[in-house]
């Protein structure tokens, strides 16, 4: 699995939260968000599980794996709550969550009790993902959204499926998720400072590795 966690006593629980991402680049929005999870749901763990090849983005537009993996192992080493898993970039395989979501549950059995973390936005196309029925069964979803996020898009989209799914769907409020990825890219790639949008040392990582400079300046 490519993480190490503390053991747990013969029959006791253990509660994590597996968050997902291309971490293109890892971001204080997915920090805050993931410590505000721990805090709310009570989690022992968060693993953080940037995806090896997300099947819902052109590969070619995403940075190497090795890169995204090695930021945001830099952003979360300092929080013992926090770990990195290198399972879906290992994989060969498209990193789909239910086959993730599987492994874990084949590693720790009965006494997991398992919560994933995403954005709002994302759940809005859980429909879509692999075995999603399956998924919702084997794991709780913990939504993330920004303060006065309405459920009525959410309603709207699941239809007479809105109940089922909201069993299993916990939204959470973050308003550092203003914050993206996309955005830092964007800035870097115009010169403009990232200073505090991402950890200290990722910013610097994405300078030295010269990550997100168009081509026609590298």
């Amino acid at each position: 699995m490519s993480f190490l966690l503390p053991k747990k006593n013969v029959g006791e629980k253990l509660r994590l939260g597996i968050m997902g991402g291309t971490f293109d680049p890892i971001h204080m929005g997915h920090l805050v968000t993931a410590e505000e999870a721990c805090q709310q749901f009570n989690l022992d763990h968060v693993v953080f599980m940037p995806s090896g090849e997300p099947p819902h983005k052109d590969k070619r537009n995403v940075t190497d794996a090795e890169h995204r993996y090695l930021m945001t192992m830099l952003a979360v080493v300092a929080n013992p709550k926090f770990t990195i898993s290198r399972l879906e970039i290992e994989s060969k395989h498209p990193s789909y969550t239910v086959d993730t979501v599987r492994r874990f549950h084949e590693i720790y059995g009965e006494s997991l009790t398992l919560y994933f973390i995403t954005g709002a936005d994302a759940i809005i196309d859980i429909m879509t993902w692999k075995d999603y029925r399956e998924l919702l069964e084997l794991c709780s979803f913990i939504a993330t959204s920004r303060p006065g996020y309405s459920l009525h898009k959410l309603r709207e989209v699941f239809g007479d499926s809105f109940e089922v799914i909201m069993r299993h769907v916990h939204l959470l409020e973050v308003p550092a998720m203003a914050i993206s990825s996309t955005e830092i890219r964007r800035r870097v790639a115009a010169g403009k400072t990232i200073r505090y949008l991402t950890p200290d040392p990722v910013e610097q990582y994405i300078h030295k590795n010269r990550l997100y400079i168009p081509r026609s300046l590298d």
